[in-house]
């Protein structure tokens, strides 16, 4: 792919777009851009059993910040058994369902070209959902105009966005095995063990499950701060899992 592109002939090439909103940082920017640079814009957020309160909220946030209009759809991925059965492959399946949900209803508000938020840095062969995209043709202007992560959080401080700063957030189904089934009992109790260690002021962490027990992963620098916080958060988590680890590696 060659790159060179910058988002203003991006946009002045595509003056009417609608974009899959996660309520993250790359699509946060790339909602920022459309708004400054496209002729309409409209946001489109997924509230799937996958995705965690806060990222609606953000993402609600943000558009009320820009003033652009923001549908909320959804779909229940969970009803589609490719999707439970959580293969190695589920992050395809469930992308294209997603992105099918999207694309009905952009076509229905009369939208042709819808964009998403993968940016340069973003592995194509380490992306399943990538697939997905490209066979339905959503369009990856930050990715065309050669824009990494690193970049676009630069670009979104000085733009004022206030998520130019926000951690990396996978959605709740990849706290799961690969192979184990996902229930939405399961995705509940994952955000909440993790809405309550957001509230202990813990960031970019993770709780996974491991047969069973949750697996808690933070940075190198937050271990002492689990350590201290120990009675606690087993106090807490223990509602939810039998057991609760401390994953000593810490997370990078």
């Amino acid at each position: 792919m060659v790159f060179g592109m910058k988002l203003i002939d991006f946009f002045t090439e595509h003056p009417t777009v609608a974009v899959a909103f996660s309520g993250g940082t790359d699509s946060a920017y790339l909602l920022y851009a459309a708004k400054r640079y496209a002729a309409e814009v409209h946001a489109y957020f997924v509230k799937s059993e996958f995705q965690p309160q806060f990222e609606l909220d953000d993402a609600r946030r943000l558009a009320k910040d820009l003033g652009v209009p923001m549908t909320v759809l959804q779909p229940d991925v969970l009803a589609d058994e490719k999707i439970a059965a959580n293969p190695p492959d589920r992050c395809y399946f469930c992308k294209r369902r997603i992105f099918e949900a999207i694309l009905a209803q952009t076509a229905a508000d009369g939208f042709s070209v819808l964009l998403d938020g993968t940016n340069a840095s973003d592995d194509e062969n380490d992306r399943p959902g990538v697939r997905a995209l490209r066979e339905l043709s959503v369009l990856s202007p930050l990715r065309l105009c050669g824009l990494t992560k690193d970049e676009i959080r630069r670009l979104s401080r000085e733009a004022g966005l206030f998520t130019w700063d926000k951690p990396a957030y996978a959605c709740l189904a990849t706290r799961v095995p690969a192979g184990e089934t996902i229930t939405d009992e399961k995705l509940r109790e994952t955000e909440a063990a993790e809405n309550y260690l957001f509230s202990l002021g813990f960031t970019d962490f993770r709780v996974r499950r491991f047969g069973g027990a949750a697996r808690i992963q933070v940075s190198a620098a937050q271990l002492g701060k689990v350590i201290e916080l120990r009675e606690q958060i087993l106090a807490e988590l223990k509602r939810y899992y039998p057991a609760v680890l401390l994953d000593l590696e810490g997370r990078e």
